[in-house]
């Protein structure tokens, strides 16, 4: 499949995103008439759970049920109903990912549309927002992740998810240098991917590059990869994305956010300078040219 046929990505409004800003709404309501999910569950007659999976932003709901809560909660503010509702209709359409969803994890993806901060550390590989379309192709085969038939499904999402590069985000990369060791040993795909990381940290705003050395030795993240989602609207709170092989993990409580940004922080602190990485890139890219034993 050809990324032609995934649809645009509009205006960057994520339905993940407004379907976790309204179950933070709905909880806030609830918690302000002073009721227990208990007591809404028996008001409404509504099965057991449903009441504590619409707070959690698993799932999105009709107005009617979002009217019910509302009539329950003595909410009567048109411009908040109506904001309520707004979010609801949001938080049911469905995001050009979610046909991915068997072989990438669409709740990541849905976060990552709308994220206007993206910090990234992999000790392994590139990360998928800079790698080129053969490296995503290598990369899912070596996983054994997904299907061979599904590697072009994955190629066309990492590529369309790259679009967000030249729409004013921004991405702060940290790369180990062991994934540019790795690379290189993959010689039919290192030098175009080598020259990608080198044409974006020279030429695209907002996006900086850093190559953590070996040389640095022991570090803060040595237990894995990371990333940080921040966004533009404070009424959506950051998020750290732990990558699992099977699936991953959401951490969002302060104390977990503070505790990633200070290992993001000493990484970069750890990493070569933006330009000093440019030309650790460059000298892996002649060492490919040369070949390596």
């Amino acid at each position: 499949m050809s990324t032609d046929t995934i649809p645009p990505m509009g205006e960057r409004q994520s339905p993940t995103v407004r379907r976790r800003r309204l179950a933070r709404e709905l909880r806030k309501m609830r918690e302000a008439a002073g009721m227990t999910t208990a007591a809404v569950t028996r008001q409404l007659g509504w099965a057991a759970g449903r009441v504590n999976h619409l707070e959690s932003g698993r799932h999105g709901t009709d107005p009617s049920a979002l009217r019910d809560l509302m009539r329950i909660y003595e909410v009567t503010d048109p411009e908040r109903i109506e904001a309520v509702l707004a979010l609801g209709r949001q938080s049911r359409q469905r995001g050009w990912w979610h046909t991915y969803n068997d072989v990438l994890d669409g709740d990541y993806l849905g976060f990552e549309a709308e994220a206007s901060t993206i910090s990234v550390y992999q000790p392994s590989v590139i990360p998928g927002l800079l790698q080129t379309p053969e490296y995503a192709a290598r990369s899912a085969r070596a996983s054994g992740a997904v299907t061979e038939k599904d590697i072009e499904r994955v190629v066309a999402v990492r590529e369309k998810r790259q679009e967000v590069l030249v729409e004013g985000i921004e991405l702060l990369a940290v790369l180990d240098e062991n994934a540019l060791m790795r690379l290189v040993h993959t010689s039919d795909i290192a030098h175009e991917q080598l020259a990608r990381l080198i044409t974006i940290a020279e030429a695209v705003n907002g996006i900086t590059i850093q190559v953590l050395p070996v040389s640095a030795g022991l570090h803060a993240a040595m237990g894995g990869g990371f990333v940080i989602l921040d966004y533009a609207d404070a009424a959506d709170p950051s998020l750290v994305y732990l990558e699992g092989r099977t699936g991953g993990t959401f951490l969002e409580k302060p104390e977990e956010l503070e505790d990633y940004r200070r290992v993001f922080a000493s990484l970069m602190r750890s990493a070569l300078s933006e330009e000093e990485s440019i030309r650790s890139i460059k000298q892996f890219q002649e060492e490919g040219r040369r070949g390596v034993s």
